[in-house]
């Protein structure tokens, strides 16, 4: 089935979604800027955008890890960005508390890997009637979603989409198994690649995340040869600065090509923008 996001509709053959953007807000410029970036090079390929932007990451490595601006601040500046720029705007949500607030301002709200079975929240952001993007656990097989289906859908709301983003591979490892797509695109929702965060090595620099970005294009490419629905990909203009997950970031200058390649294979498919 094809859900809405305003006026993009993901799924049944369409052109895949983009959901892009840095792991977490910095600053209000490099966000907005890397926004604006973004959807001038997802416009160039006929490619549905979506800005993502974490105004907290609560699951950080360790305590001293940044986490971002906070729920207030951050939904400011989220909403600053779809105002002037017209773009929908996702964040993670990791509490009910957070839901109402978030759902005021945010299009799609997304539930982080290791809360995907959180049956509370689930419900909470599934009766906001929104679109919600949940983030398979890496310790889930694909057909385990179908739980997560059920209790998403158990509120009347089917406008969810699910999202691959790597499974545990022993320790400080993830690894994506490609067959889970057509596996979880069976059960009836939008499925959606998490480039980025499949490449993370959990905990692999011991006080936070190592990462991968060199593989990004290559899995791209073989998830749309899968025809997936979409694409997560997280993104900074210097992932080497960056204050979160920038190990497995693509730079912003790199995206342009890796999403080239991918709507080439999309167009192949008949999925093309």
């Amino acid at each position: 089935m094809a859900i809405k996001i305003d006026d993009i509709l993901i799924g049944n053959g369409l052109a895949p979604i983009v959901i892009a953007g840095p792991c977490v807000i910095e600053s209000a410029d490099i966000t907005l800027d890397t926004a604006s970036r973004l959807k001038a090079i997802c416009g160039s390929y006929g490619l549905p955008f979506v800005f993502k932007c974490s105004f907290d990451k609560a699951n950080r490595s360790s305590l001293g890890s940044y986490r971002g601006p906070g729920i207030k601040k951050g939904l400011q500046i989220l909403a600053d960005i779809k105002s002037r720029l017209g773009v929908p705007v996702l964040s993670d949500i990791h509490s009910v508390e957070e839901v109402g607030p978030a759902a005021e301002v945010l299009d799609v709200l997304q539930i982080p890997a290791f809360l995907c079975r959180q049956t509370d929240l689930i419900l909470a952001a599934s009766e906001t009637g929104k679109p919600v993007n949940i983030k398979k656990g890496q310790f889930l097989a694909p057909w385990d979603i179908k739980n997560i289906i059920d209790k998403f859908v158990s509120t009347g709301n089917r406008r969810l989409m699910i999202t691959e983003r790597g499974t545990s591979f022993g320790y400080n490892n993830l690894v994506v198994d490609f067959r889970g797509f057509p596996i979880m695109r069976a059960m009836g929702h939008p499925v959606i690649f998490d480039v980025t965060h499949s490449l993370q090595l959990p905990g692999g620099q011991g006080s936070c995340s190592g990462g991968q970005r060199e593989f990004a294009g290559p899995l791209a490419r073989a998830a749309a040869a899968c025809g997936v629905d979409g694409f997560f990909i997280e993104v900074h203009p210097e992932p080497q600065k960056a204050l979160c997950d920038g190990p497995n970031m693509v730079d912003l200058d790199e995206v342009s090509s890796i999403l080239n390649s991918v709507s080439k294979i999309a167009n192949a498919l008949g999925k093309g923008g």
